[in-house]
């Protein structure tokens, strides 16, 4: 994005608090549904920084596939089963506690340093005016990668037609039903007689 370096700044840190703050009420609260409302803010605090880092296309897929799909399908999985549970208080919690938060900071700690001692470079390709990243991402696609570009479409179709298999509902022919489960009771049961109302007079009288 062509903003000034102040706009930058700010944005930029508008954007990590927000994705820091996000990501610690995921793990922080013990509301479900809470912590999958606020995953959707990190992913869109996510697609924020691909957009100040000009990467549009990258930004577009992570609120299409990310927010769109796989948070909205979290949601719909939690508000779906609404299963209750009352756990019940663990002996030495705060060994386990203590051993999570080590484990947490070591991680950042190691991205923290990973990011510092990465020579990061700036892009200094050819790319025609007025072509934007997705026409780049297009021809290498199409030319660079388009081998792997093939086998993750024909996995991806193998991984929705095994879905759609699983979920399928087992077709029973008649033939292999048993004659005597055919019918039920309620299929038995005598039909009650109908009565014709007059047009323009009063309904006739139930026989006794």
């Amino acid at each position: 994005m062509d903003l000034a370096q102040g706009v930058q700044f700010v944005s930029f840190a508008i954007l990590s608090v927000m994705m820091i703050g996000s990501a610690l009420g995921v793990v922080l609260l013990n509301n479900i549904v809470y912590s999958a409302f606020l995953l959707g803010g990190v992913f869109i605090s996510m697609a924020g920084f691909y957009l100040l880092l000009n990467a549009d296309f990258v930004a577009a897929a992570q609120i299409l596939v990310y927010v769109g799909a796989v948070n909205v399908l979290i949601l719909f999985a939690i508000m779906l089963v609404n299963k209750r549970e009352d756990f019940k208080p663990i002996a030495n919690r705060w060994i386990r506690q203590g051993a999570t938060a080590l484990v947490c900071l070591g991680l950042f700690a190691l991205l923290g340093t990973m990011i510092l001692a990465t020579p990061w470079s700036i892009y200094s390709g050819t790319m025609v005016e007025g072509e934007g990243s997705v026409v780049e991402i297009g021809k290498h696609f199409f030319s660079d990668f388009l081998l792997p570009f093939e086998l993750a479409s024909v996995l991806l179709l193998m991984a929705m037609v095994g879905a759609i298999i699983l979920a399928r509902r087992d077709f029973i022919p008649e033939s292999l039903i048993p004659r005597d489960t055919s019918e039920t009771e309620f299929s038995t049961l005598p039909e009650r007689q109908r009565q014709l109302a007059s047009v323009g007079g009063d309904a006739p009288k139930s026989p006794r």
